[in-house]
Order: structure tokens, then C-alpha cells, then sequence
């Protein structure tokens, strides 16, 4: 039987350099005149759309949907900038990720697609840079939902749009760095599959519910088992 498996982005798949804090901190410094609106906001695996809220919450703002889209179409251009920028920290394609995503793509069985709180024009910006967009066939993101919990359905139902046959829960796979990726896939009964290359150990991804936990994706052997397993 097929299975679904879905990336997140950031501290999975890519690291950015800071490109997606330095981008929203523009935008609200450009419509709100507050350029550091992300200090002391909590970022890693939540959607943009609890980002921004936090952030403007932090500043005395109340997030409309008005404002809502000035803040995401001025995140987006300043993304667009800031992606080329060399950043701080690592800025690259995390270890074992261009293999593993070349092994998955070469079997018929699996469906590769995304779920992450990226704005889905934001998620695009940021892999087309590191050449990896191309190798996935849907996703769900933070246009979504503002619950990250609640984005696994809309990944399914766009991938049996794309002729993903129906498939059980326990036949999609949710691949991410933090607690609220492991939370993702427990809430919609996948499998839980977390990787230590972001802000979060191996223990403390573990401690969290997740069903296998990776130092890293350069085990493409291990990985391929757990998906035939599924």
C-alpha cells in the first residue's frame, strides 16, 4: 500500500539563516513601525499565522484580517530578499536530505509532500532556493489552518487530488523537528517521525510521543525500513 510522507521545512529540510524572522520583522516594522515585533516570540513549528498573532499581541495590535494580509504579502517580498542574504547560523540543506528525497521519489509507493506553518508561497520561496520544491507533490501549510494540529487532513486530501489512492492514518508519515510536528501527526493518529537538526534533542523529541527519532537524515537505510513498515 502507498504512504504519504510529509516534510516540514524549517530545522528539517532547511535552515535558513534567520531569512524568515528577519522577513516578518521587516514586514511589521513596515506596516506597524515595530521592526523587532519577533523578540521574545516563540517560532520554532508553529504556523506563520501564530507568529504574526503572537507578535502583534506582544506590540498592542490585534491581528484582522485586513491586517493580516498587508503583514503576509510584505513577509513574502521581504522574503524574497532576505532568502538570498548569507543570514546567521547555518544556512543549508540539512544532512542526508537531497538523498533521502531522491531515494523516496524513485519508489512508486510514496508520495513525498510538505506540512509545515509556512505560508505556502513563503514554504515555496524558501526550498526553490535550495533546489527542493520540484520534489514535492502537495502539502498543507499556515494559509491552512492557524492550528498547525489541524493540517494533516488538508495534506491527505490534496494528495488523493493528485491520485494518492486512500490510504489509513497510520500509512502517512509526519517528518519534523519540534514537539508541535510529533503533536501534528499524534492529533491526526500518523506516525510521528522526528529529526534532532533544529532547536530540539533526540531526548527531548522522544520524550515528546514520537514514534522513531533521528539524529539526522543521512540514515536514508533506516528510513526507507520505517516507511516499508508503516
Amino acid at each position: 500500500m502507498a504512504k504519504l510522507v510529509l516534510f516540514d521545512i524549517d530545522g528539517t529540510l532547511v535552515l535558513t539563516g534567520g531569512a524568515g524572522i528577519r522577513a516578518m520583522n521587516r514586514a511589521c516594522g513596515e506596516v506597524l513601525g515595530h521592526s523587532d515585533a519577533l523578540d521574545g516570540v516563540a517560532v520554532a513549528g508553529r504556523t506563520d499565522w501564530i507568529i504574526l498573532h503572537d507578535a502583534l499581541k506582544r506590540i498592542g495590535h490585534e491581528l484582522d484580517e485586513e491586517l493580516f494580509d498587508r503583514l503576509r504579502d510584505a513577509y513574502l517580498r521581504h522574503l524574497r530578499e532576505e532568502i538570498l542574504q548569507p543570514g546567521r547560523g547555518v544556512k543549508d540543506v540539512m544532512p542526508g536530505v537531497r538523498a533521502l528525497i531522491d531515494t523516496l521519489n524513485r519508489r512508486d509507493d510514496v508520495f513525498l509532500g510538505l506540512l509545515t506553518g509556512n505560508f505556502e508561497q513563503g514554504a515555496r520561496i524558501k526550498l526553490e532556493h535550495f533546489d527542493l520544491w520540484r520534489h514535492f507533490r502537495c502539502g498543507a501549510f499556515g494559509d491552512d489552518a492557524k492550528d498547525r494540529n489541524a493540517l494533516v487532513p488538508f495534506a491527505l486530501a490534496r494528495a488523493r487530488d493528485r491520485g494518492l489512492a486512500d490510504i489509513p492514518a497510520h500509512h502517512v508519515i509526519v517528518v519534523g523537528d519540534t514537539p508541535h510536528d510529533v503533536a501534528c501527526a499524534r492529533a491526526a493518529d500518523a506516525v510521528a517521525v522526528a529529526v534532532a537538526t533544529g532547536s530540539f534533542s533526540a531526548g527531548e523529541l522522544e520524550a515528546c510521543g514520537a514514534a522513531v527519532v533521528f539524529e539526522d537524515l543521512r540514515d536514508t537505510e533506516r528510513f526507507v525500513a520505517l516507511v516499508d513498515h508503516a
